[in-house]
């Protein structure tokens, strides 16, 4: 239960540095305060009910775009977000496709580095017991 909430915490935290991220070095992606909050949940809920959906249809149809299934889970979660209203709000193509490559980066690294020094930390307690 612990590493599931270590986990969540992780990705919603990844979720928000990579909107705001997105938000401040892209023209076209607009993420207002009131709402901001709405759209990290609803953006990393999305991630985490997305992923396995897109990966099975992508492996039984579509096998050779299975690497680039984290940025089309990513596209399908900023489109998601982007439908609450007063949270995010992305215009033109280009910022799509550009706040999908950020916020894919972001949350990728992100949950590789900080999954990586929590496990690191969880051995070592267990080892020092």
């Amino acid at each position: 239960m612990i590493r599931f909430l270590i986990s969540a915490a992780i990705f919603l935290g990844t979720a928000a540095i990579g909107l705001l991220i997105a938000g401040w070095l892209i023209d076209g992606v607009e993420l207002q305060p009131a709402g901001f909050t709405v759209a990290v949940v609803v953006f990393a809920l999305c991630q985490g009910v997305l992923g396995p959906f897109v990966f099975n249809v992508a492996r039984k149809y579509a096998s050779a775009v299975l690497g680039g299934i984290g940025l089309v889970t990513t596209l399908l979660s900023l489109a998601i977000a982007s439908l609450f209203d007063g949270g995010l709000h992305i215009t033109g193509i280009t910022a799509w496709v550009l706040a999908s490559l950020v916020v894919w980066l972001v949350t990728a690294l992100g949950g590789w580095i900080l999954g990586a020094i929590f496990i690191k930390r969880r051995v070592e307690e267990r080892k020092s017991r």
